[in-house]
Parts: structure tokens; C-alpha cells; sequence
């Protein structure tokens, strides 16, 4: 384009300087320019003109080989991006086909192994006084719960208790127990289920889950709470699945254990062992004692309304053979409740029924309940030493043993915090009940630590 405009500009040019030079020459100068001349002038200009022509076809013909050359170019760039397109895809089939391979075994080093390791628990001492018999420093209690943590979904958790007990009046000193309270192990299946597999703490109701040990708020549980396993050997499907946005949640808890057991064999009501069926029985037969498990289930649901403010009800059940000859079942349903108003205010507890025939007394039928509240005096803003540290705790519990015996309890208790971890609680406690061997009052105050 640019030698094209230079070219008619020369050209414009030289016919400007020849006009000029026309108007310049005087009259007699024309007269004198012959014939010949005149042809060589045109021939001069003619040729002039050709070659203009040739160089705006010559321009025609770039401009044509520049399009070519961009319409090329824009073929090889829309090539290229389909090219890294195609690659990014395969890099992404090639990445999932990876992550769906399953892993080879590496050894773990040993930084990796204690990383995933951690040791929790708790640990109990108490002093007690009770109606008709001298004051003791009568427990001391050692609760190591040991968690591995296998990869992004196995768990594995086991928890043990330490405990020391005085043997007289049959004999001297004392003796150290050691009881393996669970031992179970997790697999994370999805974000909605676990699998559990091992000696499980039992979900009937939540009190074995969520509040035995130093996380009670009084040094004891509730008398009903012996009509209940608090673990069982089995398999263990369980779960929560959100409903809405709002932290609402459905919980669900599906278990099939060796469940309760004949201590000697009969079916006699004093036989019943409701924790000593796992399996291996004293000469090394490894059976189930009596001919078929037992099954249980747990469901729930929590509802919060906003910040510590909630509520969780929840329904729960097991049921199975108890005797060896499989004549006779075992069976429990518990409902339990929670209710929190604010970080200061708890209210909690549980209602459970237990049925079981025997051979010599028939059908045994237990009830009892339990309703437990606390109180933190941080919710009254008063600046006074002490108060923010300490939280006030009174439960009521009942319970119908199924031989005519019945008896009320009523606790009035405190929990000062030291620190968050480490608890001095106390309870003063009175009964009322037609069983003798029930006391009358009793004092139990308690150093607890979690760790």
C-alpha cells in the first residue's frame, strides 16, 4: 500500500513538473519540441503507467497473500486452543482414574504414626460419707482413652479404666483393676455414614456416649442406669443427615450385638449379665452364649434455634436372647431429651424400661428415669469472687427394680471449674426407698481432670 501511494505521488509528481515546465516555456520553445520528441515524452509517460498498473496489481496480489497468511493464522490459534483443550481433559480423565486406583501400602515413618496418635481421658478421685458407715477416701480412677487415626477415614479408639479398691474385710491391701471399657473401630463411609465395628459404647440413650465420666456434672450416675449395658461386641451403622440450612439434623444409630448373657448358664433372674457376652467364653470357645444376637437402634433429632440455644430428643432400643437355652429375651427402650436455653442453662435426662423372663421368677420388669439441670452463675454478671467459676446442679432419679423395691433420690450438687479441665465437684444426696440396703443421705465430693 505504502509503494503504491509513493508510486502515484511520483507519477502526479512528474506530470505536475511537466505541465509546469509546459507554462513555463514560452510560445517559441513549444514550437520548436518536433514530433519525435513528443513520442518519447509519451512513450516515457506510458511506460510510467504500466508500471503503475503492475504495482497496484502486485499491491492486490500482498494483500490477498496477507489475508491468506491471517485467515491461516487464525486456523492454527483456534487448532491450538482445541489442542490444550483436548490435553486439559485428559489430564483431568487421568487425574480421577489416579484418585480412583486405590493406593499402594506405604509404610508410615514414625513422625506420621505419633502425628496421628493422641491420648485422651480423664482421671477421678473421690471422698464420700455415707449415712451409718465411716468417712473414706474410697476411689481413685484412671481413664486413658487411646485414638489413631488411620487416613482421612479410619478411626480407631479404645478406652481403659484404672481403678483401685480395698479388699477387706476378706483380706489385706488392695487390688488395681483394669477394665477395657470399649474398643471399637470407625470407617468413615460417607459424609452421612460410619461403619463401627468392635466392643461399642452403646447409643441407648445419650448418657454413655456424652456424659459418663468427668464430663457427669455430679459425681455419680443414675440409679437407672444399671438396668442398661453401657457397651456391646458388634457391628454398628450410624450416622447424621442435615435437614435444611439451619443446623437442623436427623441422627440414626443401627447395631446388632452379642447383647445380655446368662452369668452361669440358666435362666435364673439372678444370672442375668447384661456386659459379659463378648464371644469367648472361659474354655476358649469362641461363641456367642446363647444362639442369636441382638439388635438395636437409636434415632434423633436436634434442633437449634440459634446460638446455644437447642433441643434433642431421641428414641432408642435393643432386644434378644439372654439364656444359653435361647428360651428367654432381653429388652430395653429409652427416651432421652436436652435442652439448652443460652451457654449457662442445661436441662437433661431420660426415661427407660427393661423386660426379661426367667425360668424361676418369670417376667422382670424395671423402670426408671432421670432428669438432671445445671446452672452456671457466670449468666448473673456479678462481679463477686468465685461466682463465675461455679455452676449449680440438682437431679432427681427413680427407679422400680422389678422385685418390689422402689426408690427416690434427690441430689443437690456444684461443679467449680478450676480450670476448664479440672473440676471440684460435690453432691449431698438423700433416699427414700423401702430397700434396707438403701442409705438414708449421703456426701461425695470429687477431683476431676480431663485431659
Amino acid at each position: 500500500m505504502k509503494t503504491t501511494l509513493k508510486t502515484r505521488a511520483w507519477t502526479s509528481g512528474l506530470v505536475a513538473a511537466g505541465c509546469a515546465l509546459s507554462a513555463a516555456l514560452p510560445a517559441q520553445t513549444l514550437a520548436e519540441v518536433n514530433e519525435e520528441d513528443f513520442k518519447a515524452l509519451k512513450a516515457v509517460v506510458q511506460q510510467l503507467s504500466e508500471k503503475v498498473q503492475k504495482l497496484e496489481q502486485t499491491h492486490q496480489t500482498d494483500e490477498q497473500t496477507h489475508q491468506k497468511d491471517q485467515e491461516q493464522l487464525r486456523q492454527l490459534q483456534e487448532r491450538l486452543a482445541d489442542t490444550q483443550k483436548s490435553a486439559a481433559n485428559a489430564e483431568q480423565r487421568g487425574v480421577a482414574a489416579a484418585q480412583a486406583l486405590p493406593m499402594p501400602r506405604v509404610p508410615l515413618d514414625e513422625a506420621t504414626v505419633n502425628h496421628n496418635f493422641t491420648i485422651l481421658g480423664d482421671a477421678e478421685f473421690q471422698y464420700a460419707k455415707t449415712s451409718g458407715q465411716h468417712g473414706s477416701f474410697l476411689f481413685a480412677d484412671f481413664a486413658p482413652i487411646f485414638l489413631y487415626r488411620g487416613g482421612d477415614n479410619i478411626l480407631f479408639e479404645a478406652g481403659f479404666d484404672f481403678t483401685m479398691q480395698n479388699v477387706a474385710p476378706n483380706g489385706g491391701g488392695y487390688t488395681t483393676g483394669i477394665n477395657l471399657s470399649f474398643a471399637q473401630l470407625d470407617y468413615v463411609a460417607t459424609d452421612y455414614l460410619t461403619i463401627v465395628a468392635g466392643n461399642m459404647v452403646l447409643p441407648l440413650g445419650t448418657y454413655s456416649e456424652r456424659t459418663a465420666g468427668w464430663l457427669n456434672k455430679l459425681p455419680d450416675d443414675p440409679l437407672a442406669r444399671d438396668f442398661l449395658p453401657g457397651s456391646g461386641v458388634g457391628v454398628q451403622l450410624r450416622g447424621a443427615v442435615p435437614l435444611g440450612d439451619a443446623g437442623k439434623l436427623f441422627n440414626y444409630s443401627v447395631w446388632g450385638v452379642n447383647g445380655a448373657s446368662s452369668a452361669d448358664g440358666t435362666g435364673n433372674v439372678g444370672s442375668l449379665d447384661l456386659g459379659g457376652n463378648v464371644g469367648l467364653r472361659s474354655d476358649n470357645a469362641v461363641a456367642n452364649l446363647h444362639g442369636h444376637p441382638s439388635g438395636g437402634a437409636r434415632v434423633g433429632l436436634f434442633l437449634p434455634f440459634k446460638p446455644h440455644y437447642d433441643l434433642e430428643v431421641g428414641l432408642s432400643g435393643q432386644s434378644g436372647e439372654w439364656d444359653d437355652a435361647g428360651t428367654h429375651t432381653w429388652s430395653a427402650g429409652v427416651i432421652d431429651a436436652s435442652l439448652h436455653l443460652g451457654p449457662n442453662f442445661e436441662l437433661k435426662g431420660e426415661y427407660l424400661q427393661s423386660r426379661y423372663g426367667s425360668d424361676d421368677l418369670g417376667l422382670i420388669s424395671q423402670q426408671g428415669w432421670w432428669a438432671q439441670a445445671g446452672y452456671k452463675l457466670a449468666g448473673l454478671n456479678l462481679e463477686l469472687p468465685l461466682i463465675n467459676n461455679l455452676e449449680l446442679v440438682g437431679r432427681y432419679d427413680f427407679v422400680r427394680d422389678g422385685f418390689g423395691s422402689r426408690t427416690h433420690r434427690y441430689s443437690v450438687g456444684y461443679v467449680y471449674y478450676v480450670t476448664n479441665t479440672l473440676l471440684f465437684e460435690g453432691d449431698y444426696e438423700f433416699f427414700h426407698s423401702n430397700d434396707p440396703a438403701q442409705p438414708d443421705n449421703q456426701l461425695i465430693l470429687q477431683l476431676s481432670y480431663g485431659f
